[in-house]
């Protein structure tokens, strides 16, 4: 099967500012204090017996998924590009990275206790979303929690030429209303329970919005 051509465009370009995303972006103890609050959430729902591994898919570098493993969550990470999954292996040797995609994820139905895609949709065209959360439902046991973070927006398109470090990119971006983002999650049949919008703050120059959600059963 030919491979969709943005994800082809998101390996390519994150392949190339990987070292310089890694330098440049937060560690998650320095995220504001909201964004920090709904990870330590998100680890309580999924920091339980028998609940299964949980993924962090879109981990980059993989700074947030050893977030997660020092809150106690049994957590491993994937990514579409592979040089970011060699940094995540470079960084944090104790713990599993995979180079995948979310469209098509090599995880059996019902593995996961839950699903982290943190600032890991935005590049999907919106007619792929559908492919993406179906993949999320797919995954994830019955009563696992899906925690979808990322910047949202009035359906803009944006086509960046460079990125971290000035660094050439091919990638583009889609940020989709909050509310549409929670009735696609609903339409794949995940019930939303929580959706946080924070407005642009400080560094932060547009909306964020973040989701919990379980798939029931």
């Amino acid at each position: 099967m030919t491979e969709p051509s943005h994800l082809t465009a998101v390996r390519e370009s994150y392949d190339t500012v990987a070292a310089d995303y890694a330098r440049r972006v937060k560690e998650p103890a320095g995220l504001d204090p909201v964004s920090r609050a709904m990870l330590a959430a998100f680890a309580d729902l999924v920091r339980t017996p028998h609940a299964g591994p949980v993924a962090d898919l879109g981990c980059g570098p993989g700074k947030v998924t050893a977030h997660l493993a020092a809150l106690g969550v049994p957590a491993f990470g994937v990514d579409v590009s592979p040089r970011m999954i060699e940094l995540a292996r470079s960084a944090y040797p104790e713990l599993r990275f995979t180079v995948g995609s979310m469209t098509a994820l090599d995880i059996a139905d019902g593995e996961l206790g839950g699903i982290l895609a943190y600032y890991a949709t935005h590049h999907t065209p919106p007619q792929w979303l559908p492919t993406v959360y179906s993949e999320f439902h797919r995954t994830l046991a019955p009563g696992g929690r899906l925690m979808l973070a990322g910047h949202v927006g009035n359906d803009e398109h944006l086509r960046p030429t460079h990125a971290y470090g000035d660094h050439p990119v091919s990638y583009e971006s889609y940020l989709l209303p909050a509310e549409r983002i929670a009735a696609l999650l609903q339409r794949a049949g995940l019930v939303v329970t929580t959706r946080v919008v924070q407005e642009p703050e400080g560094a932060t120059k547009r909306q964020v919005g973040t989701f919990l959600a379980y798939k029931p059963g």
